[in-house]
């Protein structure tokens, strides 16, 4: 039942990216399985409205204002400040254009799903100098250095079954959607290891957490990788979700945080986010808000 459970779970998260993930899986082909967050989109987000009236469009300018200032400073930490009320309160000011696709488009409207409830995916560009005016606000400001390219490490962990996501395994599939809606939300990029390259190093699923940095690291260097993100998901049947651990080291200094009980595709999100605020200098990611 719980396995039952944890596969309904992120089935439905899988469904809910929609038309993103087929255009994910193209920019993985054309950039030869290096996953890359356009840098022109920094100030855009995306997220997904039912109809296109205005209430639910509010309520999509205040939800993609904040993934856009998380993005933009590479401060997770963001995520639900109490500080940002009032800027998605008024979020609508801060946007600079927006527009719709219909995840139905090309479908028959059936009863209800016309177009006041039919689902849309709602694309929102914010402009920039107020979005950095928001930012300075917060204490923050943007990165806009070069953002180094995340070789991802992480093992999967649900009963007998043990396996590390690679770029160009079936089993993987699911996971390396995730990984590029979590690198995509948070302006990053990143390459994951071949199964070939894998089994060179002599590098598997129970061994990946007793395994050299530096080791790592050469195996994702081929393909662009300057930073080495490890992740370690086990799932847990009391808490219906997943036992995450994520470590990084950079400039010398080792990171490590973790948290349980959500779905994968959330542990993705909080592993690229922690990178992503080490990486911009934004503190430690273990450390609570």
């Amino acid at each position: 039942m719980a396995a039952l459970l944890e596969t309904r779970r992120d089935l439905i998260a899988t469904l809910a990216r929609g038309a993103v993930r087929v255009l994910l899986a193209a920019a993985w082909i054309a950039c030869g399985g290096a996953m890359a967050a356009a840098d022109d989109g920094l100030y855009r987000a995306q997220t997904v409205v039912t109809g296109q009236g205005e209430p639910n469009r509010i309520i999509g300018f205040g939800a993609c204002l904040e993934d856009v200032l998380i993005k933009v400073s590479g401060q997770p930490m963001l995520a639900g400040d109490r500080r940002l009320a009032a800027y998605r309160s008024k979020a609508k000011a801060f946007v600079s254009r927006f527009d719709y696709h219909d995840q139905y488009a090309g479908k028959p409207h059936h009863d209800e799903q016309g177009t006041r409830d039919r689902p849309y995916d709602l694309t929102v560009d914010f402009d920039e100098r107020k979005i950095d005016g928001i930012l300075a606000r917060l204490g923050l400001k943007p990165w806009r250095s070069q953002r180094p390219v995340l070789g991802v490490f992480a093992e999967m962990q649900h009963g007998p079954t043990d396996y590390i996501v690679t770029s160009d395994g079936t089993q993987s599939d699911l996971q390396r959607d995730a990984l590029a809606a979590a690198a995509a939300k948070r302006g990053m990029r990143f390459v994951l290891p071949d199964t070939a390259a894998l089994t060179s190093a002599s590098v598997t699923a129970a061994e990946l957490l007793k395994t050299p940095p530096a080791k790592l690291s050469s195996i994702v260097a081929p393909q662009g990788g300057e930073a080495t993100l490890l992740g370690r998901l086990v799932w847990d049947d009391k808490d219906l979700g997943w036992a995450t651990q994520w470590r990084m080291a950079w400039h010398g200094k080792d990171y490590k945080w973790q948290f349980r009980g959500v779905t994968f595709d959330e542990a993705f999100r909080r592993g690229i986010g922690g990178a992503a605020q080490v990486l911009s200098g934004n503190g430690d990611p273990g450390r609570p808000k």
